[in-house]
């Protein structure tokens, strides 16, 4: 951890005689002109270039004071202040006209939004960024209530970055299943039957935390991008059995009836869309070669989803459709009654 900008770099600070230097016949500028010339030449402020008459390729040109040259202070007091006045010319030595001192200054100056700046730089390795964040902020609570007023302390890089990737990714999640639930809403004719594809989901979501968990991976953009895919996966099987068993119901099989067919006729072509999947995400979860740990975090997230993801589809989903599927039926029954 360091701080970028050095507060008490050391500075020169040189005290301009104003009576003295109108009695030489030189002003402010003339004595501020001379001075940056002689250290840092001209060419920031107006540039000069010459031109090559032979192939035209303009050189710029910089003239000031060798830096050999300006060793000491006594150097730095011999310089010569020079000025042209109309028709008379005026020149002094720096040290007739201007005093020097040493002190300390800031010797970068940033800026946020016009307001200065101090950052304070920090790095970090074998850790995840969330768990540095949370002592960050610990530290920065701390010290909060000592800024003196208009002060404030912003955490921003990586932490920022992160913060903003993890809730875009969490409004596009709930964002998505909202669209998804009203989507099936309409092709199932129903409420109830997007409903029990829904309840399956947690499931998936156990098995990522739990794969995580046991591996020993944090929470990142690749993992969560793992996880709505596994997400997407486990939904998409789960719909397949429903949309069955809703079939079956339609032909006069009861809830029960028709939960177990579903999942007798379904149960190859989800546990093989899902192992196809964890079989493919296996060597990009082992996180061999180059660069290869910056995406395990998804294809783990990918395969501890669709392992708890395909059991729920196969044992919770129907469960859940016969169990709504028959208070469905009861409260018809008692409604018709009336």
């Amino acid at each position: 951890v360091h701080l970028h900008q050095q507060i008490a770099a050391p500075e020169l600070a040189i005290a301009i005689d104003r009576e003295r230097a109108l009695d030489l016949g030189l002003t402010l500028n003339d004595v501020a002109r001379n001075v940056m010339v002689s250290l840092a030449s001209s060419n920031t402020v107006t540039p000069n270039f010459w031109v090559d008459p032979a192939t035209g390729i303009q050189y710029p040109l910089a003239v000031q004071t060798p830096q050999y040259r300006v060793n000491n202070l006594g150097d730095l007091r011999n310089t010569v202040i020079a000025s042209a006045l109309g028709s008379q010319h005026s020149s002094a030595l720096l040290s007739n006209v201007a005093t020097i001192k040493r002190g300390t200054a800031q010797n970068v100056i940033s800026h946020s939004n016009i307001q200065p700046t101090l950052d304070v730089d920090a790095s970090a390795e074998g850790r995840d960024l969330g768990s540095i964040a949370r002592d960050i902020d610990r530290v920065i609570a701390r010290h909060r209530g000592e800024l003196s007023p208009g002060n404030v302390i912003t955490v921003q890089g990586q932490i920022e970055s992160m913060h903003s990737a993890f809730t875009r990714l969490g409004i596009g999640l709930m964002v998505a299943a909202i669209a998804v639930y009203l989507l099936m809403v309409v092709n199932f004719q129903s409420f109830m039957d997007p409903f029990v594809v829904v309840l399956g989901l947690p499931g998936a979501m156990c098995g990522i935390v739990f794969m995580l968990f046991v591996t020993g991976t944090t929470f990142s953009v690749p993992s969560l991008m793992g996880a709505i895919m596994s997400v997407g996966v486990a939904s998409a099987n789960s719909i397949l059995l429903v949309t069955f068993a809703k079939e079956r119901r339609a032909e006069g099989l009861s809830a029960v009836e028709a939960a177990v067919a579903a999942g007798q006729a379904r149960l190859r072509p989800i546990l093989m869309t899902s192992l196809a999947m964890i079989i493919g995400m296996l060597p990009m979860s082992l996180g061999l070669g180059d660069g290869g740990e910056q995406n395990a975090p998804l294809g783990r997230a990918v395969i501890g989803g669709l392992m708890m993801g395909t059991c729920a589809t196969l044992f919770i989903v129907p469960w859940l459709y016969t169990r709504l599927r028959k208070r469905e039926s009861r409260i018809l029954e008692e409604y018709s009654h009336v």
